[in-house]
Parts: C-alpha cells; structure tokens; sequence
C-alpha cells in the first residue's frame, strides 16, 4: 500500500493539535483540540478554514478543451465566461457518476477541474482515456503543486478583504471568480464552497506561498477545521458525498445521478451542449423526475429511490447502510447521518439572533422510495430497534445572508397570544402606531426607493380626492385613428390630468415621448428584458433562444 500523501499545512494541523486520519490517501485533520461540534458551530456564526488541498486539480487546456469537457462532464462548459465556476458530474454511460466536480474558469486559454480525493486517480485515468479522442485537448494534474484551501462562514468576507493587496473579491454571487493578491502571492478566488454557507470562498494557491497565506488567515480569525466538521456541515446543508449519495448504493446497486436534487444543477441538455456520454440514460431519469415532483408515479423505473432528507423524532444516530422503513415495509437504506449543533435563536424575522446557546440534533440522507414525499412519517433501524422520523425539504437556509439558519422542523408551532382589547382600543392603538411610523419614515431614515419616498403636503391633499382610487386604463386603437380609448368610463377628467402631466415632463425632461401610467418594478424589468430577448432572437425564434449580456443585470445583492 502507498505511503499516505500530506499536503503543504501538515505540520500546522499537527501544531494545533489536529486528531490526524487517512482520507483519500492523504492524512488529513479529521479534527483540532475543540473538537467537530465546536467546529461546526464556529463555521456558522464565525469562518471556518478548511484545508481542501487534497482534493484532485487538473488543469484542462488546448484547442480542444472546450469539446473534450463538453463530452465527459453532465454540464455545458460552453456557458462559463471567464470568471465563472459551475457544479458538474463525470457520468458514465449509463447514468451513473464517476464523480462529481467543480469545473473553474480564471482565465481565457485554459479550464481548472476539481475532482474527489479518494477518486483522484480513477477519475485521472477515466479522463485520459477519452482524451485520445481529443487531440487538441491537453491536461495536467497540478494537485501537489497548487494548495487548496475553504473559507466558509459570515466573517469570511471580513477576514479575507483586508489582506487583498490587488485586485478584487468575486462578485458578491456564488460561482464568481477573480484573481487577486495577497502578499505578493496570486491566488485563485471562488465564490464557491460546500458547507451551505451564503459567504464562501475557495482559494488556490502556488505550493510555496500556500502556508503563509494560512498563517495570515488564521491571524485574522479563521477558524480551522478538520474533515469530521466539514461532513457535518455539508450533510445539514443536504448536499451529496461521493460513496455515500452518489456512486454506488449498500447493496452494490449504482445510484441513478439524478437521485441527488443537485444534479438539477449539474446536468444540462442544452442542444450547444450536443451528445456527451451518459446523456439518453440522463434523459430519462431527469423525464422520471418531473412526473415524480407533480406526483405521477407510473414510469418511473429510471429513477426508483432518491436521496431524501431525514429529521430523527427518537433517539439515536443514523449511520449509513442502517435500512428505512415505511409501514413495515423497506423502502430504503441511510447514505449519510450524524448528530449536528446548531445555535439557538432569539427574535422573529430580520429581527432574530443567534445566541449563545446551542442544540443538538440527529439528521441524516437516505436513498429511499421516490413514491415517498416532504412530511411522511418513516422508521430508521438503528442497532435493530425502529426510530421515527421524517422526511423534511430542507435542514438549513441561507438565503438571510450572512448567516445560514438551521430549520429544526419538529419544533412546537409558536403561540401568539390575544392582545385581550375591545374594537376601539385597537383601532386607536393601530392608528398610534401609523402615525410613529410616518414620523420614523419622514423624520428618522433615508428611505432609497423613489416610489416610497415621502410625497409633498399638496399632493398628500389631492390623495384623498376621488379620482386617486379610478381605473384609468386605455390603449391605442387603429380603427379610430390611434386615440386613445379607455376602459371605464367617466376618466375624462383623468385623461386631462395626464395630457397635462406628459406635456410638463415632456419640457422638464426634453424628450418628445412620456409615458406617465404607472408600472410595477416587475413589469417594468419584464418588459424590458423581453424587448431585449426578443431583439437578439429576431432573426431566428425557432432555435435556442440567445441569452443577453450582463450589461442589464444589477443583482439585489449589489444594491
């Protein structure tokens, strides 16, 4: 057998104590001193540095790399710009994953594709071979000379900023990429990790410059982590582990790609894509899946089981291979569990906060019966006793940046208790507290959005008037000479008031066309982006639609 692999943080893992495992060939701190539950825990309220550098990187280039990855990955290369990463899968050909990867694109002439550890070589060999079919493809393994590292939580952002000499972060959106400078030292930056958390970077780094870039993250207040933690955090993030989710199931069966809810993301169809390997078995289980979530279960013999996931309601922890049951029947076997903390939550809404206590509770993964849905009732067999539990959607969300929150479900629903006052107290309390909140918005904020900013005394008068609350619809009709004819009748008055109000703006503005009816922001940014569409696909509307540039998207996260 082969001497284990360290990668170039050994010695600092052994300094701070790391509980050193083999994993993939390599020994890896399966945890430091605190232990996985700290870990885990400090991931989520702080950052947690994960050394990642095991894991496979091969770096694809040539005039045939674009067709080469087209042909052995589930997604379309062809649609990462420079700058952009995307989740993919190596399939087999029928249906199966090689493994899943993440395919990176830092600059123009060449690809970076990150593979599992433990399927580093067969993914190397499997690869290689299908290159031979691609002549102007090239590939190196750059996994020992390029370092890896994970910085994951919600003060990721304030512990790697400070240290950027040049350059920028990534666009505040995952699966953006850049290149900056730290210390003189070039890294290679994603927006991308696998914990769950909405704050999340990847770094690559040049072998002789990865460790003090360490040290310098460390310094700032990232904490590191071992392998047990980042298990634990992917597992409530629901994401699927190769030899768990993916691969083959206990009983030696190969486990469909489309039993893991990710391979929506991974897998594309697109016509520009063309035939690759894997994709009429693809096809079918992803035909399988949309009768399975409109709940139409005949013909799905592409895709019998998938991986669901499971709240414990007894006591116990789920391990993988222990066998699922619905109603005394087997419907399926754990592929992940454990027992994972989380913080305690104090406040509703915007409002809510992390406090200083936390919990505990048994979840896991399991590749059961696709007939099953979110909310039934199972049994887990646990050391030859059954434990209830449930199938849930979801285990943790992050879209309430910059933390992600764990959804417990088996929590008593809160109880909201009657205020006890009469008619009038309530309708004088409610107009006490209007009036508080007009003096906050007019007198105490800033309020951005034009159409909630505070309106003048005048027009405030005019609201009340009636014409505020009419219907003034109209349009354009040819067989009368394109006048203007409303819908309802007796808006005379509003018609005036809009003749007027467009000849005003008109002169204010300097432009020959206003249109002063009021639209939605929604319906505006529709209308828009469907002028936009259409103009680009003029020519040809039967084809895949082309997609518009980025010049006309300004995501809510930037403001």
């Amino acid at each position: 057998m082969a001497e284990a692999l360290r990668t170039v943080f050994y010695e600092r893992h052994v300094a701070l104590g790391a509980k050193i495992t083999e994993f993939g060939g390599w020994e890896m701190p399966l945890q430091y001193a605190t232990g996985i539950l700290k870990e885990h825990l400090e991931t989520r309220r702080k950052a947690g540095l994960f050394d990642v550098s095991h894991m496979g990187r091969f770096i694809v280039g040539g005039d045939g790399a674009l067709p080469f990855l087209q042909h052995v990955l589930t997604n379309t290369a062809a649609a990462l710009d420079v700058g952009l990463g995307q989740y993919t899968m190596i399939p087999n050909a029928t249906g199966g994953v090689i493994d899943d990867a993440y395919l990176y694109r830092f600059v123009e002439e060449e690809y970076l594709l990150v593979v599992n550890a433990a399927n580093r070589l067969k993914d190397w060999a499997h690869l290689e071979a299908q290159r031979h079919d691609f002549p102007g493809a090239t590939m190196v393994d750059r996994t020992r000379e390029l370092a890896m590292l994970s910085l994951q939580g919600p003060r990721a952002k304030e512990i790697l900023s400070p240290l950027i000499g040049a350059g920028e972060l990534p666009e505040p959106m995952r699966n953006e990429l850049s290149i900056v400078e730290i210390d003189g030292a070039r890294i290679l930056l994603a927006r991308t990790g696998y914990t769950g958390e909405p704050i999340c970077f990847e770094l690559f780094i040049e072998r002789d410059d990865a460790v003090h870039v360490w040290d310098r993250l460390t310094t700032g207040g990232a904490v590191p982590v071992g392998l047990g933690a980042r298990d634990s955090l992917r597992l409530e993030a629901g994401l699927p582990l190769y030899g768990h989710e993916l691969g083959l199931d206990p009983e030696g069966e190969e486990i469909p790609a489309f039993a893991s809810d990710l391979s929506r993301f991974a897998v594309s169809f697109s016509p520009l894509k063309g035939d690759f390997i894997g994709r009429a078995a693809l096809q079918a289980q992803f035909a399988a899946l949309k009768r399975i979530l409109d709940q139409d279960f005949d013909d799905i013999e592409a895709l019998p089981r998938r991986v669901l996931l499971l709240e414990l309601a007894g006591r116990g922890v789920k391990r993988p291979g222990d066998k699922v049951f619905q109603d005394d029947v087997q419907v399926g076997y754990v592929t992940s569990g454990t027992v994972v903390p989380y913080w305690g939550v104090e406040g509703e809404g915007v409002e809510s906060r992390f406090t200083d206590e936390s919990a505990r509770r048994a979840i896991g993964m399991a590749l059961i019966s696709s007939r099953l849905w979110d909310g039934d009732q199972v049994e887990v067999e646990i050391r030859g006793r059954r434990v209830p539990a449930r199938i849930v959607p979801y285990l943790l969300r992050a879209e309430a940046p910059p933390y992600a929150r764990s959804i417990v479900h088996g929590k008593p629903p809160k109880q909201r208790l009657e205020a006890g006052l009469d008619t009038r107290e309530k309708v004088r309390d409610l107009v006490d507290s209007a009036l508080a909140n007009s003096r906050w918005r007019q007198q105490q904020c800033i309020n951005l959005i034009p159409s909630e900013m505070s309106i003048s005394p005048v027009v405030k008068l005019l609201s009340v008037m009636d014409p505020v609350g009419r219907y003034a619809e109209h349009k354009q009709v040819k067989a009368l000479e394109e006048a203007e004819v409303f819908y309802y009748q007796g808006t005379e008055f509003i018609w005036e008031v809009e003749e007027l109000l467009k000849r005003e703006l008109s002169g204010f503005l300097g432009c020959p066309s206003i249109e002063p009816r009021l639209v939605s922001g929604q319906m505006a940014n529709m209308t828009v982006f469907s002028a936009m569409v259409d103009y680009l696909n003029r020519a040809d509307r039967k084809s895949e639609q082309r997609r518009m540039r980025k010049v006309m998207n300004n995501h809510i996260i930037k403001g």
